[in-house]
């Protein structure tokens, strides 16, 4: 059990990084990062999911998220268009149907459910 808490800690924090370098980079996504760091360290530390919860910038958007499953209007539509750009520059890449009909299947799952969730009234933090 308490290599599993580990394992989450560690996916969290990189999650956490990932979430960081979305605030910078234009095409990454913060929001859906985030929330996914939230849910590892609400399942291994509960000490790091506070400090998540309290940041004046994303804990918001996470509390949100954890109250009434809704992101953020700016932060849904990032996420889809990054969605769609990296299908399409996969599938141009690529150059093949059948790989292109995979990547195209694969993100059409994550696209819907993203599609699908509640807006919320919470900005997102800036640079998102």
């Amino acid at each position: 059990m308490r290599i599993s808490r580990i394992a989450l800690v560690i996916v969290g924090l990189l999650f956490v990084g990932l979430g960081i370098l979305g605030v910078v980079l234009p095409v990454l996504p913060t929001t859906p990062f985030l929330i996914v760091a939230a849910a590892c360290f609400a399942k291994s530390s509960p000490r790091l999911h506070q400090m998540l919860l309290d940041n004046r910038i994303f804990g918001p958007m996470i509390r949100d998220w954890q109250a009434h499953r809704s992101i953020p209007l700016r932060a849904k539509r990032i996420a889809l268009v990054s969605m769609v750009l990296a299908c399409a520059w996969s599938c141009y890449v690529l150059q093949s149907y059948l790989w292109g009909a995979l990547v195209i299947a694969l993100i059409t799952g994550p696209f819907i459910f993203v599609w699908r969730l509640p807006i919320s009234d919470q900005k997102p933090p800036e640079g998102r």
